[in-house]
């Protein structure tokens, strides 16, 4: 999130904010703010979302997500929302949402559903 320039703005149980300013070296060819970057943080967000459910001392990972690029990335502020929908022992199913403010006025521009993995023992990954 460094490296973007975003930060977290909210955070409770089973829901996280995180705003992206916009910055021109994360735009795309037509100027937009990057996919990448719109995904970035709404993946985040479902992350830190699941993680604020899960037990002490586990560390979460994505394992699928498909997100909804709605309308251009146009705006001066990015905020994307994760919600956890369901919480198991090991899978967390999550939405998120990416809003753009324009003009005073804020626009949805992205959706995700995502599932998240719950890991207890990050040895286990070397696999």
């Amino acid at each position: 999130m460094t490296t973007l320039g975003a930060r977290l703005t909210v955070v409770r149980p089973g829901e996280v904010v995180i705003e992206l300013p916009f910055s021109a070296r994360l735009t795309q060819q037509h100027g937009f703010l990057h996919a990448g970057a719109v995904t970035t943080i709404v993946d985040t967000a479902c992350g830190y979302a699941a993680l604020t459910l899960m037990p002490e001392g586990a560390a979460v990972l994505s394992v699928e997500f498909k997100i909804n690029l709605m309308k251009p990335a146009v705006g001066t502020t990015f905020r994307a929302a994760g919600k956890v929908l369901k919480s198991g022992k090991s899978l967390t199913v999550c939405s998120g949402i990416v809003e753009a403010l324009a003009e005073n006025r804020w626009t949805t521009i992205a959706v995700m559903q995502a599932t998240m993995m719950a890991i207890m023992d990050r040895k286990g990954l070397k696999d």
